[in-house]
């Protein structure tokens, strides 16, 4: 049965967050399967995609003297630097190309600004410059939002603390979720959307 009002936000399941990409999320192909086996039972279907030029200032690349995964202070505050991923045009930010595609009824991109990193699917990480996401949920008069995606302590973790703030009800979808797990981020992030009131479950129960 269709769920009529409540949407499906399938978050960054591109080929450089999947095995042998260039930040890779432990079995993030392994998700795919079950995404594409509730997609049909959704009314309203998103997909976000990171999308970064060369230049991007999150990048480790691009500050002189730093490591991957070391952290800086940019104009918005605190920002983890990332091996270059997802890039625009090319294969690395491409959908995992077994996900199903075609019913999504919009792609959000995001990460495209090259002076600001973006993690949410409702906000760039300064919290205040919107994708227009939330606008287009309420033009579908959706209440609820189920959250899938990757990576579960990063963009899946920043979009349903936003979809929250947002007045949606939000549910993440464990098993349709991977982790990066930096530096226990995946237990700090599990504690904060838990007392935040996200709720949790699994894809049979959908």
């Amino acid at each position: 049965m269709r769920i009529e009002n409540n949407g499906l936000i399938m978050i960054d399941i591109q080929n450089d967050f999947c095995p042998g990409g260039a930040l890779e999320v432990k079995e993030g192909n392994e998700i795919v399967r079950i995404v594409n086996s509730i997609q049909e039972k959704f009314s309203t279907r998103i997909l976000t995609q990171d999308w970064h030029p060369q230049n991007h200032s999150s990048f480790a690349s691009n500050q002189k003297g730093r490591d991957p995964f070391s952290s800086i202070d940019l104009s918005y505050g605190p920002q983890v630097l990332w091996p270059d991923h997802c890039i625009m045009g090319t294969l690395g930010a491409n959908f995992h190309p077994d996900l199903i595609t075609q019913p999504a009824n919009i792609i959000i991109r995001k990460g495209f600004r090259p002076e600001i990193d973006s993690y949410s699917a409702f906000f760039e990480n300064d919290k205040k410059t919107p994708t227009g996401l939330t606008g287009y949920l309420r033009d579908r008069n959706v209440k609820e939002l189920f959250l899938t995606g990757l990576a579960t302590d990063f963009c899946v973790f920043y979009s349903a603390l936003d979809a929250l703030a947002q007045g949606f009800s939000v549910t993440v979808i464990s098993d349709a979720c991977r982790a990066i797990d930096l530096n226990g981020s995946l237990d700090a992030s599990m504690k904060t959307m838990v007392e935040a009131g996200v709720n949790f479950t699994n894809a049979s129960f959908i």
